[in-house]
């Protein structure tokens, strides 16, 4: 006996589609394990490229910092062919990165001085311009591994970085000599010179950052100190953060870098906008800055609030975080970037 089947035609349209809706599918399924496959591919490049960007700014940073302190050493205003020798390096190491490098000397009781700048020139706005500034002087006698080849090391760092990229903005980056005593708050500053300068000729500097000690960092506890007690409750215990630091009128730059430099690093960062009655507040080169009414901040580990190598011998190359200033020279480069894009 001969069985017949008969299947609906509508029953065959549904396989149909059933069996198409099946390859498609499995050909997506495919694509998606493919496009996964490259994704993932593609991150771990960028991974790689990150790690490899994040070693090459530690080993400058470190190779900066031993020069200056280790092979060049004790930086004092009277020892002039160590300063001299800082700024050979300086120089040499901003020509290597492509810039045209001048300088600001100046005279103190016979002996002549120099400001070291380089810029990148703004192709929208050319005058209005950002300053990056440290100084590369020593107290007579220490190594100054923190204070303050920590803060060229970073100056050299950001210019590095952000050499081949363009800008609306003028961006300038500027090593100053005798930021220590006995020049400290005085019109012979490498800074105060400078920034004089730019008040005399009607420059449109629109902020200045001022690199000074961003490379001492301690998980201990207790190991963060302040000016006031008060400030205890305010801010961590532990030295394990960076501190932005203003005066009232900068407050608003201030609170822009900080802004950027949190998004783009995972260091914790804090902040205080104040009166420079405050002690240390104005323990640098931003101070100078401030005295011709223009916005300057300080980026800073805190000093000797945090640092016990202070101004001794103690303040050797040995004693910092490269892993930390490399994140802080990170931080800065990313807000730069976009201080001077709009």
């Amino acid at each position: 006996m001969r069985l017949s089947i008969r299947i609906p035609l509508s029953a065959v349209i549904l396989i149909i589609l059933s069996l198409i809706f099946f390859l498609y599918h499995n050909k997506n399924d495919k694509i998606s394990v493919s496009s996964f496959t490259l994704k993932n591919h593609v991150n771990n490049k960028e991974k790689q490229r990150t790690l490899n960007i994040d070693m090459d700014i530690r080993e400058n940073l470190k190779k900066t910092v031993y020069m200056l302190s280790e092979e060049i050493g004790s930086r004092g205003y009277l020892q002039a062919d160590a300063l001299e020798s800082a700024v050979n390096y300086i120089t040499s190491e901003l020509k290597h990165y492509g810039y045209d490098v001048l300088f600001q000397p100046y005279e103190f009781e016979g002996r002549i001085y120099k400001n070291i700048y380089a810029e990148i020139r703004g192709k929208k706005t050319p005058e209005k311009i950002l300053i990056i500034g440290a100084h590369y002087d020593t107290v007579t006698g220490t190594p100054g591994a923190d204070d303050n080849a920590s803060g060229i090391a970073g100056l050299l760092e950001i210019a590095r970085l952000l050499h081949n990229q363009t800008f609306d903005k003028t961006i300038r980056f500027v090593a100053f000599t005798l930021e220590e005593p006995p020049f400290f708050r005085s019109k012979f500053m490498g800074s105060y010179v400078y920034a004089r300068s730019l008040k005399e000729n009607g420059e449109d500097v629109e902020g200045m950052i001022c690199l000074e000690m961003i490379g001492y960092f301690t998980d201990k506890p207790e190991s963060q100190f302040f000016p006031l007690s008060v400030f205890r409750w305010m801010y961590p215990d532990k030295g394990n953060f960076i501190t932005l630091v203003s005066n009232l009128q900068s407050k608003d730059f201030l609170n822009r870098v900080k802004h950027i430099f949190k998004k783009n690093t995972d260091l914790p960062v804090e902040s205080i906008s104040t009166l420079s009655i405050i002690p240390g507040i104005d323990f640098s080169d931003h101070r100078s800055f401030w005295e011709f009414d223009y916005n300057a901040l300080m980026v800073t580990d805190s000093a000797f609030y945090r640092n016990p190598n202070y101004h001794n011998i103690g303040d050797t190359p040995e004693t910092l975080d490269y892993e930390s200033m490399s994140k802080v020279v990170f931080g800065l480069k990313s807000a730069i970037e976009e201080l001077a894009k709009d």
